[in-house]
């Protein structure tokens, strides 16, 4: 039976239209979706007949245990190497990632090449296989999503016990993030956005030295990595007490949330379901303090395909992951944003995240 890794990189290679041709994989998050090894120095060889991972001494003893779908060759020289390599495999061309690859890389790996006989070249098109590969996930990979869930989740709730008038947006910050990696994350998805008051107008506010008052909105957007794979989930909090704004508001935005996930099942376009947010929002005269999409894709980076916004008329299928996080925010006053992370299923989704969503008053 083909693995799952052979199965990924047979995706790569069905962009190779001879034998002679060759795929370099640079990026170092596609590395690993492809061989289940991540590391920072090195690269991923595919020909029509092998994948070769190429990683300097650093990492060759634990690439060799590790590393699946490939043989491991430690390298020296990369580029005088890796131009053996094609030699030797009668490569006439490669095709390099054009999305990761720099012109001062690209153009010392054509030097080198020349000297071979070989040609490169970068091709969106290998990008967009790996695209469309890495966009539907397997069970295997869903099961590490949840986990980095479930640890974000639970480090969430230990801070929600330590959010109250006096702290400052980055004492939270930082207990967060120590509680996720005291839960097993092995990082946080991306710098935390723990923020107050007036902040959160801000769509990605930066925690600062402010400190939490009665009467404040608080948002929290966090996740956990683990293996790799990222969870992504945002709520909003009132501290003591609420005005009657703010509840309208947090009120819409939660509609408009709920909208968004009553559409979402395979066959759906991402533009129908940021569509279905956006409509609530815009009906509720709250069109302009919206503008950002309604969602994106989640998995080795925390921004992936696809993009749930209203420009993108990508079809939802079974195993996609995305986000469903509408918002509204009033520059000078508050804002508020409802996330929730989710997978496509067979007739409809299913929720990663099981925290409540009615407004919460600390």
């Amino acid at each position: 039976m083909i693995s799952t890794f052979e199965k990924r990189i047979n995706a790569v290679r069905g962009v190779l239209q001879n034998d002679d041709e060759a795929a370099v994989i640079t990026n170092e998050v596609n590395i690993g979706y492809f061989t289940d090894f991540f590391h920072s120095e090195g690269l991923l060889l595919i020909t029509a007949g092998k994948a070769v991972l190429l990683v300097d001494f650093r990492y060759h003893e634990a690439a060799s245990e590790k590393a699946k779908g490939c043989e491991v060759v430690c390298f020296s020289r990369l580029g005088e190497e890796l131009s053996k390599l094609l030699s030797d495999n009668g490569v006439a061309n490669v095709i390099f990632e054009a999305e990761n690859m720099t012109y001062a890389r690209y153009d010392s790996f054509k030097t080198k090449f020349a000297e071979h006989g070989i040609d490169c070249v970068c091709s969106k098109k290998l990008d967009q296989a790996i695209a469309d590969s890495r966009v539907i996930k397997y069970k295997s990979e869903l099961d590490k999503i949840i986990t980095a869930q479930k640890i974000a989740e639970k480090s969430y709730l230990d801070v929600l016990n330590f959010i109250r008038p006096g702290r400052t947006e980055r004492e939270i910050a930082a207990r967060l993030q120590y509680m996720m990696r005291l839960n097993g994350a092995e990082d946080v998805s991306f710098s935390l956005i723990t923020i107050t008051g007036t902040k959160t107008s801000l769509p990605h506010g930066v925690p600062g030295s402010e400190a939490i008052q009665e009467g404040d909105f608080f948002t929290c957007d966090f996740g956990a990595m683990y293996e790799g794979y990222h969870s992504d989930t945002t709520r909003t909090v009132a501290v003591g007490s609420v005005t009657e704004e703010m509840r309208e508001v947090y009120d819409i935005v939660l509609r408009a949330q709920l909208a968004a996930l009553n559409v979402i099942k395979p066959g759906v376009k991402c533009s129908d379901v940021d569509r279905a947010a956006r409509t609530v929002i815009e009906r509720a005269g709250y069109g302009k303090y919206f503008g950002h999409s309604t969602g994106h894709g989640v998995g080795l980076d925390i921004h992936e395909a696809p993009a749930v916004s209203s420009r993108c008329d990508t079809e939802l299928k079974l195993g996609m992951v995305i986000t469903d996080e509408p918002g509204i925010y009033l520059p000078g006053k508050f804002g508020v944003r409802i996330e929730d992370m989710l997978s496509v299923t067979d007739d409809g989704f299913c929720n990663f995240v099981s925290l409540p969503k009615e407004l919460v008053v600390l």
